[in-house]
């Protein structure tokens, strides 16, 4: 199985031997680094960066945090000598789904009926895959 993936622009892609835990962790510092309500990692064995490593920024005395300084995706979670990677910058996602989950006092209450919440339809009662089909993607395809 090829497992690789990369940021939105691709100036920043890598690529595993292999997947190992995976899960989503709903502390506050995970919320700020991804801009969403809980950060998804997985494991990343043997990852290599690529084309160019990403840019780090240190958020504890124990972690640093891989982003593309030229569009801003988050790409991994590095601490104690292991990595994970955003779930969500492999090329297929859906190769790691989570497993677990940490939480925290900052887990966002809503976060449990996320799935209960009706779909967006447009004015028109058009869907987002519809409404959005033709819009042109300036995003580094998946490999």
């Amino acid at each position: 199985m090829s497992i690789t993936g990369g940021c939105q622009c691709g100036a920043v892609r890598f690529s595993a031997e292999r997947l190992g835990a995976s899960s989503i962790c709903h502390c506050r510092m995970c919320q700020k680094a991804t801009g969403g309500f809980f950060g998804p990692y997985v494991d990343a064995h043997g990852l290599v960066w690529t084309t160019r490593p990403p840019a780090y920024f240190r958020s504890s005395e124990t972690v640093q945090r891989g982003f593309c300084d030229a569009c801003g995706t988050p790409l991994s979670f590095e601490s104690k000598g292991s990595i994970g990677v955003m779930i969500g910058a492999l090329d297929a996602p859906a190769q790691a789904a989570p497993t677990t989950q940490l939480i925290f006092p900052d887990k966002l209450a809503f976060v449990d009926n996320l799935g209960d919440l009706p779909e967006w339809k447009s004015e028109a009662g058009q869907s987002a895959g519809d409404g959005f089909a033709a819009v042109a993607s300036r995003q580094h395809p998946d490999d």
